[in-house]
């Protein structure tokens, strides 16, 4: 059975760093077939992976705008089916599908069905899929995700990120869906500044479920351009994620 883990959190606290390690301790476990979809509007999982991108699934969606885009005989639910597969970026281990950014003004719930249809379907033949979500849990809240059997709430060190990941979390308890394990992951750990933030952590209501250290591989890395997956086993990051997944028997 195919597991669906997201990972959220607000922009620069290390969440796309975080699901780059993911799916490398994934592949170097021998996980095979792994579908990352990169679901934040601010896409850039593709970069931390070493892939490049021509187009995103908000294309497909605006691409329906026009009357004239599906093909004569052809309907809609096949268009977009036929189209979801063109935009696979495969690789001999992982694949990835980009949501792209906001499709502008107009209805796209049938569209959204039709996706949400077609991402069902084509996550049978994994057996992972990793989702880069935005803070504000779009595709969870819409279930274009059919579920999340594991959510990573990702933080920096910071007063302000522990509050946000507490939002994130209360916004999660808000939406009528289902999720599994629920877990908050400090990144660019401080140990001092740690101990410091810990009424902030309880105050989230969310299980600490490990910390990743401030790695300067991870900013050479970013420097120049370097995709984040092929970190080395040395990197303090790497080390940091593989324990914590390691731990939690993902």
């Amino acid at each position: 059975m195919t597991k669906y883990i997201a990972v959220a959190g607000k922009g620069g606290t290390g969440k796309t760093t975080f699901t780059a390690l993911l799916i490398k301790y994934l592949s170097a476990n021998n996980k095979k077939a792994i579908l990352a979809v990169d679901a934040d509007p601010n896409a850039n999982l593709n970069e931390a992976l070493g892939l490049n991108v021509e187009f995103t699934i908000s294309d497909i969606l605006n691409e329906l705008k026009d009357p004239k885009a599906v093909p004569a005989g052809m309907t809609k639910d096949i268009f977009v089916e036929y189209k979801l597969s063109q935009s696979i970026i495969e690789t001999k281990d992982i694949d990835l599908l980009v949501m792209g950014g906001p499709q502008g003004p107009g209805c796209y719930c049938y569209a959204n069905d039709l996706l949400r249809k077609h991402l069902e379907t084509l996550g049978k033949n994994y057996e992972y899929v990793i989702v880069d979500s935005e803070a504000g849990l779009e595709h969870i809240s819409r279930k274009t995700i059919p579920r999340v059997d594991t959510l990573f709430v990702i933080s920096d060190c910071s007063a302000r990120g522990i509050r946000s990941a507490g939002r994130v979390y209360q916004l999660l308890k808000s939406l009528n869906n289902q999720v599994g394990l629920v877990q908050l992951v400090v990144t660019k750990v401080n140990e001092e500044q740690l101990k410091e933030l810990e009424q902030e952590i309880v105050q989230t209501g969310l299980a600490l479920g490990g910390t990743v250290p401030f790695d300067p591989m991870v900013i050479e890395f970013d420097v120049q351009s370097k995709p984040l997956i092929s970190l080395p086993e040395a990197s303090p990051a790497v080390q940091a994620v593989f324990q914590l997944l390691h731990a939690l028997e993902i």
